[in-house]
């Protein structure tokens, strides 16, 4: 099964998307399943999973109503207050949807020292036992603290979005490598191949620039841990989603068969234990 594992819905509300600038204005409109559905078929996606936007139950309660009208989203990564002291009923409330399969913070808005928060990381842990997934959403330059934060938590499954945001516009790969080699070592954490363009130069990235990046991901983690994400609609800002699938399948074509299923399908499939 084709799965894009990381995308977006929203109906823009300039409060909640006050983070869209004007230099991002091509995404300060709604953007629903019918907008998507069409871009899925034309590559043959079979499913997606939908992630959080807004960190609010209410994001959530909207992207589980596009899933139960949509089969073919086949998974939400939604928002809980994880240093709430009834987390586990909250959590209990969402383990009654099928479709509910692990939840996101946004770290890149957090100061330093917001992940080694005890509580957090004893939220991130219940979500962990409860069976759900962690995305781990950082920028390159939260890194280091990523990887104590990954250290202070069980095993569970977790993923980095966006291959946490390097600098790519800049060339920025050292640091980046650094703390991504001993986040591979720790063999529960997976990888998104997503959200690359828009950490490149918008109006001319090429697919050599991304290429460094994915051949070291592939290197370190493995196809078995890599899984493809369009970061649609926010790729728009850089480029259409038949770009971002190509780049990617530019940058994995000499994989065999099997590995590519595996970045474009099998490990989402696995890691959210998505259904047909």
């Amino acid at each position: 099964m084709k799965i894009d594992a990381h995308q977006h819905f929203w109906q823009h509300d300039p409060v909640k998307g006050a983070w869209i600038t004007d230099e991002m204005q091509v995404i300060r409109r709604d953007f629903m399943p019918a907008d998507l559905k069409p871009l899925l078929d034309e590559h043959a996606v079979e499913g997606c999973v939908a992630v959080q936007a807004d960190q609010s139950e209410q994001e959530n309660e909207f992207l589980l109503e596009l899933a139960s009208q949509n089969s073919w989203i086949k998974g939400v990564v939604g928002w809980l207050d994880l240093k709430a002291d009834k987390l586990s009923d909250r959590i209990a409330h969402y383990k009654r949807y099928e479709q509910f399969k692990g939840v996101r913070h946004i770290l890149q808005a957090e100061p330093e020292g917001f992940m080694m928060d005890p509580k957090f990381i004893a939220g991130v842990t219940q979500i962990g036992a409860s069976g759900l997934t962690y995305d781990i959403l950082t920028t390159e330059n939260q890194l280091e603290e990523a990887v104590s934060f990954v250290k202070a938590l069980p095993e569970m499954p977790l993923v980095i979005d966006h291959i946490s945001k390097p600098m790519i516009s800049k060339a920025s790969f050292d640091h980046w490598a650094k703390y991504m080699l001993k986040l591979s070592a720790i063999e529960h954490v997976h990888v998104k191949l997503s959200g690359m363009i828009t950490e490149a130069d918008w109006t001319d990235w090429k697919v050599k620039d991304l290429s460094p990046y994915i051949d070291f991901c592939l290197e370190h983690f493995g196809s078995e841990r890599l899984m493809y994400g369009s970061d649609w609609p926010v790729c728009l800002i850089a480029g259409e989603y038949d770009q971002v699938i190509h780049a990617l399948k530019a940058c994995i074509s000499e994989l065999s068969e099997n590995e590519q299923e595996a970045i474009f399908g099998k490990t989402a499939s696995t890691f959210y234990k998505l259904k047909e």
